[in-house]
């Protein structure tokens, strides 16, 4: 596996958002997630988006994190927000997600970020075990979701707060 870093609005990037977007639509009867995302979100050195090929060259695999600080949404100064953990449902259970986290966590934390944070679903057992067996504890609820009880939010402190 080869993980490197593209814009937002790569074409392998949205490939994979419109699959991780169905699987979304699909689990939660919905058309997908609706938060506002921009690919400056994830320009360095206020956030990554970071992609995984296999050995031929096919995207398998995708994540991003975003900066963002004391909002009307929750969020706390310092918070790198993960988003789009996505891996292609051929190519589970290979480690790749935990490949992409911890690459996304060590560069969130290069670029001076206090916390990673996430909202998933009930309905996404498998990305809430990967984020609490990774180190990741419930939070606070925020952004677009942090008032439907289905929402999940997790947080882990990529090094002390100022």
């Amino acid at each position: 596996m080869h993980i490197r870093r593209v814009s937002f609005d790569h074409p392998d990037a949205v490939k994979l958002n419109d699959e991780v977007q169905a699987e979304y639509a699909a689990r939660y009867g919905d058309d997908g997630d609706a938060t506002e995302m921009a690919a400056a979100d994830f320009e360095p050195p206020n956030g990554i988006y970071l992609i995984a090929y296999d050995e031929h060259g096919a995207p398998v695999a995708s994540g991003g994190w975003r900066a963002q600080d004391a909002n009307d949404e929750g969020n706390q100064d310092g918070d790198a927000e993960l988003k789009r953990m996505y891996v292609i449902e051929q190519m589970r259970g290979r480690g790749l997600a935990r490949r992409i986290l911890a690459a996304l966590e060590e560069d969130a934390r290069v670029a001076g970020r206090v916390r990673m944070v996430l909202e998933t679903g009930t309905k996404q057992p498998e990305a809430i075990a990967l984020y609490t067996s990774s180190g990741y504890e419930p939070c606070a609820k925020f952004g677009y979701y942090r008032h439907y009880e289905s929402s999940r939010c997790f947080a882990k402190q990529l090094r002390p707060a100022d």
